[in-house]
């Protein structure tokens, strides 16, 4: 007799084997609580309750909602989500919740490198424009940066902040050939597609005696950029609007691209224009999403995370600003491919992280 672990059959359609059906819909549902887990968790992180759980002990939802001035009766179905999805743990016995400490650094602590929350805006803005990307397969046309919705702008710069912070100037900078020592005695270093300009301001901060200069396109990013660099009070630091093929004509020491390449629609015209700008012993440091030689390569959480945030935002940019799509998970091959094409002779993989590589080009 058939049992339900071995297969099923209905007119005119294949066998199915009832084990691999049930461990497939296991990982449909639990994709389906990851999802929804997102935003409620980006909904978490909005109205301050990891911060209200974080180093606090055990907490009631009635608690929780006292102290973060909500609502008890949707706090304690976020609560339910939160356990479930493991971010908290449920103490069934005292009907009580608690944020681990690990956890609470991860969610709460911007200044360390394991915060994440950043992520969270970043997922929840890029699905606001499903139904514009869904006319993107068929159509084929793009979809700039900025016409994304606002969230993802300040989603980014949190995100990648903490990865910054943690290893731009104590691993990055030094693996690059003499560059540190050029910095350290005084060098002109453009960022370009620098965004909020938070790569931009962590070099100047460390290396007083040079100047730097960030680009983009985007003028809400730059006026943003600008803020930042006021309040801070950095005086060997400014930015300006100004696209990647055609940023002003200056000699410089350094060129930096943090996981912007890949966006472009004209890597090539934007690496081709950095080595007319870049002094003859100059460098291009070259920082892209961490992604396999080969496609298989890429069949793991990262890679899922990369070529998702590929379609839903990366290659729709490229496609809408000159149609050379990089891709997120672009292999090194093809990066080293624009790299030569754009006049340089030297490419080397100079450090990585789990989520990102480093590249030196020279020419």
């Amino acid at each position: 007799m058939e049992t339900a672990t071995t297969s099923a059959k209905t007119a005119g359609a294949p066998a199915i084997d009832m084990g691999k059906m049930e461990s497939f819909l296991n990982k449909v549902v639990s994709d389906f609580g990851s999802s929804l887990s997102i935003t409620l968790s980006f909904i978490g992180d909005k109205l301050g309750l990891y911060k209200a759980m974080a180093f606090a002990g055990p907490v009631t939802a009635a608690d929780l909602a006292k102290k973060t001035n909500t609502t008890e009766r949707y706090v304690r179905e976020w609560l339910i989500n939160q356990a479930a999805g493991g971010y908290i743990e449920f103490d069934e016995k005292k009907g009580t919740y608690r944020l681990p400490d690990e956890h609470a650094v991860a969610l709460t602590d911007e200044n360390s490198p394991f915060y994440v929350a950043g992520g969270f805006q970043v997922i929840s803005s890029m699905q606001k424009a499903e139904e514009r990307i869904t006319e993107l397969f068929k159509t084929g046309a793009g979809m700039l940066w900025g016409e994304h919705h606002h969230g993802l702008f300040e989603g980014t710069e949190r995100f990648f902040r903490p990865g910054y912070t943690g290893n731009l100037v104590a691993q990055w900078l030094p693996a690059l050939e003499g560059v540190v020592d050029k910095l350290k005695k005084g060098a002109l270093v453009a960022d370009i597609g620098c965004g909020h300009g938070i790569s931009t301001m962590i070099m100047a901060r460390a290396f007083p005696q040079s100047n730097f200069v960030g680009y983009d396109n985007h003028v809400p990013s730059i006026e943003r950029a600008n803020a930042l660099a006021g309040e801070e009070g950095l005086k060997n630091v400014r930015f300006d609007v100004g696209s990647a093929q055609k940023f002003p004509d200056r000699q410089f020491d350094l060129i930096a691209y943090f996981d912007c390449l890949h966006d472009m629609g004209d890597p090539v015209g934007a690496m081709a224009h950095a080595r007319e700008v870049l002094k003859d012993d100059g460098t291009i440091m070259l920082v892209e999403p961490m992604a396999g030689r080969k496609a298989v390569e890429n069949l793991n959480p990262v890679g899922r995370v990369y070529s998702g945030a590929s379609v839903l935002c990366c290659s729709p940019n490229a496609m809408a600003s000159g149609g050379y799509v990089l891709g997120t998970v672009a292999s090194d091959q093809a990066l080293e491919e624009v790299s030569n094409k754009a006049g340089f002779k030297r490419f080397r993989r100079a450090a990585e992280t789990p989520f990102n590589r480093v590249f030196e080009v020279r020419k």
